[in-house]
């Protein structure tokens, strides 16, 4: 081979080095005009972060069985219901509607209920009862009673001096509610006006629609129910308003949620679950009547015409932790203060009150 022959080969080979780096670098250089493979894989690796984010965050549902009573009581669960049934809730969820609380009550001593919503009076009794395995964790309705008449001659309490009110209730929360409320305007029940107790609501119901001028005391939703049935009755003192009136600290505490003390020790996340999309439910209650009153009639708690109209008067509400105990603690003084039973013997001491951890709310 000729010098100049070599000298040709060695160019060339040079040339195709050359070109070759360059390709290599214009390669490199254009790794952002094939952006969309970049990111493609960028994406994957992110997606499968979020996913792992999603299922370490993912929490294990807890089966719960609650319970409820027919009435106001139970009405703010509804929206809860509801999700539940279509498995879109935090916990499994599975709801016992009753129309007598003897069902509940039973059902919580016997540890067949985790969770239930209960008249106030009723939680107290059962924690006397099983010795501190049923706490209160929240308010869920306040006062329902409402003084109704077919005159127009009561607007005050005062104004009920010297008449006769029917009632049902006898021996139970609507008499001691009633006692204490006349007695702090300054009527004493048994002197200054008589009251007539009778066994059914209906029974009220029938004196109201015999009568011009008669005087009843009666709780939502059966006020809504009378005043559908007798145009002449209309609502002259509602008793949750003259009762904060006087004291502004309490009010009537109707209706509570309980929770088995077990069960709260073995799940504490899935009661303060539980608690939050109960409040949702409740706000949902109040702020969509019209849906709510379906839901309510659907889960067999009362017709869904009467929930519609008395809703905005059944105080719906979710109450906790420091207001929930002292607004609970003042209502069942003045049970207790007219009858021990009424609690259960006893009031309860401070660890009937779940109070959730770093939660001020009120």
């Amino acid at each position: 081979m000729t010098k100049k022959t070599r000298l040709i080969l060695i160019m060339t080979t040079i040339l195709l080095f050359t070109v070759t780096a360059i390709g290599g670098c214009n390669k490199k250089d254009n790794i952002p005009n094939n952006q969309n493979i970049g990111e493609t894989k960028e994406e994957t690796n992110s997606d499968k972060g979020l996913l792992s984010d999603d299922i370490s965050d993912e929490k294990e549902k807890v089966d719960i069985n609650i319970a409820a009573l027919k009435g106001p009581t139970g009405m703010g669960m509804v929206k809860l219901m509801e999700d539940a049934e279509k498995n879109d809730t935090l916990h499994n969820y599975k709801f016992t509607v009753a129309g007598e609380a003897d069902i509940i009550s039973t059902g919580l001593v016997k540890g067949e209920f985790d969770i239930a919503a209960v008249p106030c009076n009723l939680a107290s009794v059962l924690y006397n009862k099983t010795e501190g395995q049923i706490k209160i964790a929240g308010i869920n309705t306040l006062g329902v009673l409402y003084i109704v008449e077919t005159g127009s001659n009561i607007n005050e309490i005062e104004d009920l001096r010297g008449k006769t009110i029917y009632s049902t209730g006898y021996g139970t929360t609507p008499q001691y509610t009633l006692n204490y409320l006349l007695s702090l305007y300054g009527l004493d029940p048994e002197k200054d006006l008589t009251i007539e107790y009778k066994t059914e609501a209906t029974e009220v119901a029938a004196v109201l629609e015999n009568s011009t001028d008669a005087v009843a005391m009666l709780p939502q939703p059966y006020v809504t129910t009378v005043m559908m049935n007798n145009e002449r009755v209309r609502i002259a003192i509602d008793i949750e308003k003259e009762w904060t009136a006087q004291n502004q600290d309490t009010g009537v505490v109707t209706g509570v949620v309980v929770v088995n003390s077990e069960f709260l020790k073995n799940y504490p996340e899935a009661v303060r679950d539980f608690l939050s999309e109960y409040e949702k439910s409740a706000e949902f209650v109040n702020n969509d009547v019209d849906k709510a009153a379906e839901l309510i009639e659907k889960f067999g708690l009362f017709k869904a015409a009467v929930a519609k109209k008395a809703i905005p008067f059944c105080n719906i509400t979710l109450i906790r932790d420091s207001r929930m105990k002292e607004m609970v603690e003042g209502y069942l003084n003045v049970l207790y203060e007219q009858n021990p039973n009424a609690v259960g013997g006893a009031l309860p001491a401070d660890d009937f009150y779940y109070m959730a951890e770093g939660d001020s709310r009120s």
